[in-house]
């Protein structure tokens, strides 16, 4: 009984309605994604009542206490299941005098605060496209505003940029595609459902960290740390476009905040180390290097110890991952930009190369090989010389590949000028090395090409020194003569034992072998 009188009394409005109507309630920069989806559940979940352009005037905009609120009103009925929402267009920059233009832009700042739902297309139509509209008059203000932005105007902008960008990134399942990496490359990316959105913002974010009116030292505050990491997260987004955009942004942050550039190398070390060490899986590898290879490509000399480390224990390590073909071109470039910076680092590159040299995997061996050949060029006679007879062991093995490609792509090597230059002068130490591999190719290997390669190699050292290539030759037919005779031997051993045996058995004797530690007790 007493149930029924207090269900039939009014009920208070609920706290969220109020802040909905103009209360103190506002999205900060560092919100969770599920607090602003626990904010914006009840929008996305009603139905919608927008109100036309031409029903907005100054009275209706006139509670939002200087575009801190959001542009929204809920009337909840607790009765029943229904909420109306309204969510209403602003007046366009044109139609309001230039000193009210700063607390429109703050006001559709604010405006553009809701995220909507777009797993749904056919929800909330009408509003999506207001919001759509307002972030293009807010990136054609930006783009075309005159007079420094204020730290209010800062303040709002990072907090609608960090609402709308900064989300739980929702990767399709890889757990079982680690041992399939090359193939990830063939899968259809996942686009974002949100881009016609996200887009706008980024462009918006762009506009506003390349604009000559935003001030790094004022606007360093909110494009802070903390912002940096959450946009370097971002890269992980399976969306080419997103990271296309990520790249250019970033890119332009490192280059506006001089007092942050330290620390967005730093961020994008850890994001490699947690790749190398630990994951192996990221999709936006490619582009971090590609924004470091215009970084590095700025470095002044002579290099500081710390851009050497980072070549040491994360541009070199990046050769160990399953999908370095993912990345491979952006990551020659940035070996090869350090090279041409200071030649001395080419025995550090190359020998790094060699110690991640690829054993099993041909495709990956011939890129190692194109990546080589573009540190050799870069390479000087002293830093060659330090390296070149590991460097010249590993080129000897893949002459000797039994895939075509990896033996073709290993005698390219003699078509750059300036690498056949090295090797003629360093002939006596080099041609001894690939010897056996040259006239075990030139007999044997089953593909024409990499015959004819050979043949051609062979002549080119012959004619440069014949005195030496003849006495490779004759080695290699001494080894070769040595290797048969032990060859012949060994095949003796065993058709002795295959009698023994066979006399043995026919007897059914056993068959006793000796260990023959009494002979090498003697000859010790």
């Amino acid at each position: 009984m007493i149930k029924q009188i207090l269900n039939r009394l009014p009920r208070k409005p609920s706290k969220s309605a109020d802040n909905r109507d103009g209360g103190t309630s506002t999205f900060p920069p560092n919100a969770s994604s599920s607090s602003r989806s626990s904010d914006l559940s009840g929008l996305r979940s009603g139905s919608l009542n927008a109100t036309s352009l031409a029903g907005v005037n100054s009275n209706s905009t006139a509670g939002l206490n200087h575009g801190n609120k959001l542009l929204h009103s809920a009337v909840a009925k607790e009765n029943g299941n229904s909420a109306v929402f309204q969510y209403e267009a602003l007046p366009n920059f044109r139609d309001v005098p230039t000193s009210e233009k700063q607390t429109l832009f703050i006001k559709k700042l604010n405006m553009c605060c809701v995220v909507f739902d777009f797993t749904d297309p056919t929800k909330n139509l009408k509003e999506k496209d207001i919001k759509r509209q307002t972030l293009m008059d807010l990136v054609d203000y930006v783009a075309s505003v005159s007079g420094k932005f204020t730290e209010i105007t800062m303040q709002e902008i990072v907090k609608m940029v960090s609402i709308n960008l900064f989300r739980s990134l929702t990767p399709q399942p890889r757990e079982n595609k680690i041992l399939e990496a090359f193939d990830l490359e063939e899968e259809e990316p996942m686009m974002d459902p949100s881009w016609p959105h996200l887009q706008i913002v980024y462009e918006f974010l762009l506009r506003f960290v390349a604009s000559p009116e935003t001030d790094a030292k004022l606007a360093k505050r909110y494009i802070n740390h903390s912002f940096i990491i959450k946009l370097l997260d971002l890269f992980d987004s399976e969306d080419p476009r997103e990271r296309e955009y990520l790249k250019t942004v970033l890119h332009r942050i490192y280059g506006k905040f001089m007092v942050h550039r330290p620390f967005i190398r730093k961020a994008i070390n850890n994001i490699f180390y947690r790749f190398i060490f630990e994951t192996e899986k990221h999709n936006g590898i490619a582009e971090l290097l590609e924004i470091l290879g215009s970084i590095i490509n700025g470095f002044a000399l002579p290099l500081k110890e710390e851009h050497k480390l980072f070549l040491v224990r994360a541009l070199i390590p990046l050769h160990k991952p399953k999908c370095i073909q993912m990345y491979h071109q952006q990551l020659s470039y940035c070996i090869t930009q350090f090279v041409e910076k200071d030649c001395k680092l080419a025995d550090t590159v190359i020998r790094g190369l060699l110690k991640y040299w690829p054993v099993t995997n041909s495709s990956k061996e011939v890129m190692f090989l194109g990546e080589l050949e573009e540190v050799l060029e870069a390479t000087q006679p002293p830093e060659f010389q330090r390296c070149m007879v590991p460097l010249f062991r590993q080129i000897g093995r893949c002459l000797s590949s039994s895939h075509f490609q990896v033996a073709e792509r290993a005698l390219f090597l003699w078509n750059n000028d300036h690498i056949e230059n090295l090797i003629k002068q360093n002939r006596k130490v080099i041609l001894p090395i690939i010897f056996p591999a040259l006239e075990k190719n030139s007999r044997t290997h089953w593909n024409q090409a990499v015959q004819s390669l050979t043949l051609n190699v062979r002549k080119l050292f012959s004619d440069i020194d014949a005195e030496l290539f003849e006495e490779c030759l004759h080695k290699f037919q001494e080894d070769e003569s040595r290797e048969q005779e032990i060859k012949m031997k060994r095949e003796a051993t065993w058709k002795r034992l295959e009698e023994i045996a066979g006399i043995k058995a026919a007897s059914n004797e056993p068959v006793l072998v000796s260990h023959r530690v009494a002979p090498r007790a003697t000859s010790g």
